[in-house]
């Protein structure tokens, strides 16, 4: 039973991944459960429910993509980052993949912990990476977020 543990230690973070979005999943049920029994209470009593409600129950069936123009603070602050950080495209990233990649090449020559052949594909995948962010950073000329 030790080793089976040594062995897949790192199955701890995709598991631990699956059960803080299934956790989140859940917590958007709730969320837009109660938005819609709130919506019922209004229709049952005759009165028109505010349009801020509305707009909270169309934000979240939209996954929140029509607040990137608007700046109500209701959003979640990582979910706005992440959002801004897909769409950037700044040399930061060619960088970063630059040295990942001549990390993992320094670890593929110098056969770090015999894993000499993995560390290759690590640094083939990071160099693509790399070339893939400078040819967006050269060819996109959208406006800058």
């Amino acid at each position: 039973m030790e080793d089976m543990f040594r062995q897949f230690w790192w199955l701890i973070f995709p598991l631990s991944w699956f059960v803080f979005g299934a956790y989140q999943s859940w917590l958007s049920y709730r969320a837009n459960r109660d938005t819609l029994d709130l919506i019922k209470t209004y229709a049952q009593s005759g009165r028109e429910p505010p349009p801020e409600l509305l707009a909270k129950l169309n934000r979240r069936w939209n996954d929140g993509d029509d607040l990137d123009d608007a700046d109500d603070g209701d959003e979640r602050p990582r979910r706005r980052h992440y959002r801004r950080f897909r769409r950037q495209r700044t040399w930061s990233r060619v960088a970063l993949f630059a040295c990942l990649c001549a990390g993992f090449t320094y670890a593929a020559v110098t056969d770090l912990y015999e894993a000499g052949p993995a560390f290759v594909i690590v640094s083939f995948v990071m160099a693509a990476l790399a070339v893939s962010a400078a040819v967006g950073m050269l060819v996109d000329r959208g406006p800058k977020v």
